[in-house]
């Protein structure tokens, strides 16, 4: 059986950039959903008892599998996006990524604004991501449950875009929290820890 992992922080750690009250929908119901679905649909298959990353590779871009591909994607996803942040995060990176950002990317600068543009201009659902590609550093966007390392690719950090995750705090103004995300929540020593 799957499990909701615990939060890495309380529920009003990230606030005033995720208020508890999201963090109460976001964790507390949609990602809770996805276990729960998840438990259901692998029920007496051979994905019971599966590692989750098996589950999603089975899984992956097969349409007769969608559905469970898309739950056990979301309880990834949503798992790996609440360990991007923390509480007063943000910011310059330091250690090896910024080193690998400054030579991807040519600086900080020209990463912070690629990040924020591929992540807003996202249509619909999905995911802004950092990941390492062919030993280099880039910015990839997935829609609805999609995940890179299905494409070879790393991730170091994600940003979610579904509405969920910052409508009941910024209404329409997905741009102003991708923005605040970047420059205040962003967990760039779990970003280190997730280099190859």
């Amino acid at each position: 059986m799957f499990t909701l992992p615990p939060l890495p922080y309380a529920d009003n750690a990230l606030e005033p950039v995720i208020s508890a009250n999201t963090i109460s929908f976001h964790y507390g119901k949609h990602h809770r959903t996805y276990v729960d679905n998840l438990n259901n649909l692998v029920k007496g298959t051979e994905f019971e008892g599966a590692a989750l990353e098996k589950i999603i590779a089975e899984t992956a871009g097969k349409a007769d599998r969608a559905a469970i591909f898309n739950n056990a994607a979301q309880i990834w996803n949503h798992t790996f996006y609440w360990h991007s942040l923390r509480a007063n995060g943000g910011g310059k990176p330091t250690g090896k990524v910024a080193q690998m950002i400054e030579a991807s990317f040519g600086g900080y600068d020209n990463f912070r604004k690629e990040l924020s543009a591929t992540t807003v201009s996202q249509f619909g659902s999905g995911w802004g991501w950092l990941v390492v590609d062919g030993g280099a550093l880039k910015v990839v966007k997935t829609g609805n449950a999609e995940v890179p390392f299905t494409k070879g690719q790393k991730p170091l950090l994600t940003i979610d875009v579904w509405e969920h995750a910052y409508y009941l705090d910024h209404q329409n103004k997905r741009a102003a929290y991708v923005d605040a995300v970047i420059d205040r929540l962003l967990n760039w020593e779990f970003a280190n820890q997730n280099l190859p």
